[in-house]
Parts: C-alpha cells; structure tokens; sequence
C-alpha cells in the first residue's frame, strides 16, 4: 500500500463499507477536521472513477459537508492493491472496530495539558468535536485522588463511582479510599455514595473552624475509627458561619479586594478560574462541604474576567461582565413599588409636576413624544413669505429668551422642542429639570406657554379655536403679500375682493377681466395708487372665524371649525 494525497472529487463511497448505522452522522467529526484537519488517513482503492473509500466513510462525508462552503485541500489517502473485495470488508471491520475512543482519564490528561497551555474549554471542545459540558466533567477528574484513578483504570471502581467521586473534597477522598481498601469496611458506591458525600449528618470535629471549647453540645466517637463529630449540626453551623464571616473581614483589612462566600456544598470548578494576585484584583473564594469543612480559595478571577483583563491591556473595547447584585426580576419589583409611591406623592407638588411636564415636553422620555410643528411649506415661496412674517419675528426672540433661561444654545430657527427630523438631538432630560427647580413659577409657566404655542399642529382645528377665543388681528402681524396673490386663483373670488378693495363699479367694470388684472387692482387699491382704495384690507381668509367668498366650500380651516362649534360656544 502506498500513501497519497488525492483531490476530494475523485473520491467515492463503496458498499463493502461495513458501517451502515451512523455513516453521516458527522456533526461531531466537522469542527475537529476544520480544526485539526485529517489526523488518519482514509483507506482506499482505485475503480474505474478514480477511488473509492473502503475505510473512513464518516471522514469523507465530513469533508464533503466542509467543502459545501469552501475549498478542501487533497486528502491523505492509503492506497491498497486492486483486486479481493474480502480484504477490502475486512479493512473496514479492522478499522471500525480497532478506532476505539480514549477513555476517560487519558481525554482528561490530553484536556488537562491543553487548559494549563492556556487553551479555553470552548476551544478544546472544538478541536475534539464535543461539548463543552463534557470537557468540563473530564477536567473535573484532576481533583480525584491518584489511587482512586489508578483503581478506575483496573476497572476495581465503576464510572458512577468515579464521577461521584469528582464532588468529593480531597479529605472525603482520602477517607472514602480508606474505607475501600478496608477489609472489614463497606465503602460506600453510586447513589449510596453521594449519601454519604452529602448527607451532612456526621461533620468531623476537625472541620471547626472556631475554637470547640465554645461549642456547647457534645461530640460522639466512633469506636471503630480515630475520628470525633459534632452532635447538633444547627449548633454547629451557627458558630461555623460566625468564623467564616470573622474570617472574610481578616482578608478584607488585609488588602484582599473582595471575598465570595459559595452556597453550601457548590462544587469548586477549579478550571473555570485562573489565578491572580491580590494587586490585580483576584478574590478569595471560600468553598464550604456539606460536612462542614471549609477550604479558602486564595487569589482567583474566573477565566472570562482574565480573558477580559488581557483585551483591556490590548487597548480592546469590551463590555463590563460584572454580575450584578440584583436580578434584573428583584429591580422591577423595587422599581414598580418605588414608582408607585413617588407617583402617589407627587400628586401633593403641583409646582415640581409642573416642571416635570415642562421638561419632558422638550427633552422627551419614554412615556413622552412631543415634538415642535414642522411648518412644512408646499413651495419655496410659501417658506420666504412666512420668515417676513412679523409674528416669526416676535416669537423668535421669545425663544432665544427661554433658551438663555434653560441654558441652551440653538441656531436661529432651531425649535426649543426638538422637531421630528430632529429627533436623537433632544437635550437632556436631567439638565433640565435641574435648570427649571431653579427658576420660578411665573418663569416656569411663560417657558410651558412657549412650549405648547411651539407644539401647536398648523392646520388643526385647534388653530381655528384658539385664534377666535384670543381675537386674533391678523393685521398686527401679516400684511398681502405678492405669494398671497400668486396662489389667488378663483375669479368669483377675486372679483369680491376687488369690489372690497376697489369699489363695485370698479368690479362690474373688470367682471370679465383676467385673474392678473383684478389682482393688480387690488394691489393698486392696498398701495394707494388708486384713489378710493381701502390699505387697511384684510381677507376674509385672515379673519377668526374664517369667512369664505364662495359657497363652493372644500376649506379645511372652515371644515374643522364646524365640526367643533358644539363644543367651544
């Protein structure tokens, strides 16, 4: 037989193969190959298409599924000799049944030399096609005891056994060997194992933290055995918890940045930390069994905050993994309650709501979407004539006027409540609510009076209510203007206004004259170049309420107005 390496495309399955059951079942075999590439080569013959695979059938499928999303370098192929279909069946069988996995304790020596080089569960269970659970239960075997692993390996303790075993302390360990190495002792096993691991009834005196001669109760002896326990586990736990609590503020005075205090009986996953000096923050975790003993963990982060270290120190961005101290569930119930209260009294503070108002009308919140009126002009002119407008002028300087009271800078123009093509430029919502506390009430109500005119809807009805409740003079504010006249268009109406403007005979005169000669009249008559013509005219469109010249109706303004008139009497 000879080796080779041989384009995946010129490789095909055969029907000698003896693995019938499983052949494409490769989820496990791809990240190891894009990982590791092919450690074993396929065994291989040749037929009249090029080759085909007699062993490595799970291996061909893996690669085929990796080259569905890119390319696959030629395979490592041993080439065996044309000819008997026997030989070829029984290099499939001799392969299938010889590629045994590793058992337990040599995928943890190979796991356990990978994680001290620093490489990461995930990364280990990538690279051999498994889950990062069972990385961690293989890793969990580094702290058995070495004859409890020799004896695993002689098959003289079962897996149950053994993975029990892994919950252990070393000191359960050792007394759990003991027993088994006992001739006239019954080591405990499986379920009767983790009993004993956890029962928490016999709890040595050896274990105490605190000085026994404080513990009031009584210890009993076993005859069979050099060892003492505490009669009253209750009794026990409580002087035991005041030396662990004496304990933790021991490491605390002495520079120790934080001590994590584990639940009862939590196992200690010893590779899920890495070790760290006090200066660069590590903890001390304090690991406490079910039997009472207590092990301090000194200088210890987790993995994932060293990890997070090194990207710092790299000048990476990352995010804080902090746990926090609450659930997020515990901060909703506080929140609600909190919330509730607050609401319940600000119903007592009528000047403080007011400024609340006031500040989420112009900064928003999560409850609050005001925005200024867009004042969207159709045409360019539109636009021009409303900037001469007298009553923009007068409400411009009111605006600088509450900018300087809040503290804000603007641009001319720029609304104090941002616009909608403005949004995500809000100021901020605190600022100024602190900046209103400052101020007085009258100021406090002169900037909501700003705020609710700037948030007027232009082309709302309520612009019509209000305009006939204030006695609005348009006069004081707006004059004809040469865009007003470009978009007058009605010949019925301009006549009206000719007859108003000019007189009636002069509108009989010019009944059938075009839009552009009746306008110039008019303009003529507001100017004074006409004699008799009235300077001070409005438009009935100007007036509050709107007067119309026709009956042929289709007015906005007029139509939104009647609907309400039930209302505003």
């Amino acid at each position: 037989m000879e080796l080779q390496h041989i384009e995946l495309k010129k490789l095909k399955t055969t029907k000698l193969n003896v693995r019938k059951i499983g052949a494409k079942e490769i989820d496990d075999l791809v990240p190891s190959i894009q990982s590791l590439g092919i450690i074993q080569p396929l065994l291989v013959r040749k037929n009249c298409e090029g080759f085909e695979v007699v062993a490595g059938q799970r291996r061909f499928y893996a690669l085929s599924k990796i080259a569905e999303t890119g390319a696959v370098e030629p395979v490592p192929c041993i080439i065996m000799q044309e000819g008997d279909d026997a030989k070829a069946i029984e290099a499939s069988l001799a392969e299938n049944i010889a590629r045994l996995p590793m058992d337990e304790i040599d995928q943890y020596k190979a796991f356990s030399a990978l994680a001290k080089q620093g490489t990461s569960i995930e990364d280990i269970a990538l690279q051999f096609g498994i889950t990062d659970r069972q990385v961690k239960q293989r890793l969990a075997l580094g702290n058995l005891y070495a004859p409890i692993l020799s004896a695993y390996r002689k098959a003289e303790i079962n897996a149950g056994t053994l993975r029990a075993l892994t919950l252990a302390t070393t000191k359960q360990q050792k007394l759990w060997w003991d027993l088994f190495k006992s001739e006239d002792q019954h080591a405990p096993q499986g379920h009767s194992l983790k009993s004993w691991l956890f029962g928490g009834a016999n709890i040595p005196l050896e274990n105490a933290l605190f000085d026994v001669a404080n513990y009031k109760g009584a210890s009993v002896s076993d005859l069979f055995e050099d060892a003492s326990y505490f009669d009253d586990a209750t009794n026990f736990w409580t002087l035991q918890n005041q030396a662990i609590a004496a304990a933790k503020e021991t490491y605390l005075a002495n520079g120790w940045q934080e001590v994590i205090i584990l639940d009862i009986g939590e196992y200690w996953s010893d590779w899920e930390y890495a070790k760290a000096t006090k200066k660069d923050g590590g903890r001390i975790y304090v690991q406490i069994a079910t039997n009472g003993e207590v092990t301090f963990h000194e200088g210890y982060l987790t993995r994932q905050e060293t990890k997070r270290q090194k990207k710092v120190e790299a000048g990476e961005v990352v995010a804080d993994i902090q746990k926090a101290e609450i659930t997020k569930a515990m901060q909703n119930y506080l929140a609600l309650h909190r919330h509730s209260a607050v609401r319940t009294d600000l119903l007592s503070h009528q000047g403080i709501a007011l400024r609340l108002a006031v500040a989420q009308m112009i900064a928003g919140s999560s409850l609050w979407s005001v925005q200024a009126d867009p004042q969207m002009a159709n045409t360019d002119a539109i636009a021009q004539s409303l900037a001469t407008n007298k009553a923009e002028s007068v409400f411009q300087a009111e605006r600088e006027r509450v900018q300087n009271l809040l503290g804000l800078s603007g641009e001319e123009g720029e609304t104090i409540v941002p616009r909608k093509t403005d949004w995500g430029k809000s100021p901020d919502l605190y600022a100024i609510v602190a900046k209103l506390m400052e101020l007085d009430d009258a100021s406090v109500t002169m900037i909501l009076t700003f705020v609710v005119a700037e948030t007027l809807p232009s082309g709302s009805a309520l612009v019509e209510v209000l305009g006939e409740k204030l006695g609005v003079d348009m006069a004081k504010h707006w004059q004809p203007d040469q865009t007003f006249f470009d978009l007058l268009r009605d010949k019925e109406t301009l006549n009206t206004i000719v007859k108003q403007v000019a007189g009636k005979s002069t509108a009989d005169a010019h009944v059938a004259s075009t839009a552009k000669v009746q306008k110039q009249i008019i303009q003529d008559g507001l100017s004074g170049k006409r004699k008799n013509g009235k300077k001070d005219w409005q438009p009935g469109y100007m007036s509050f309420p709107m007067i119309a010249y026709t009956k042929k109706g289709g007015i906005e303004a007029m139509d939104s107005r009647k609907a309400l008139k039930k209302l505003f009497k």
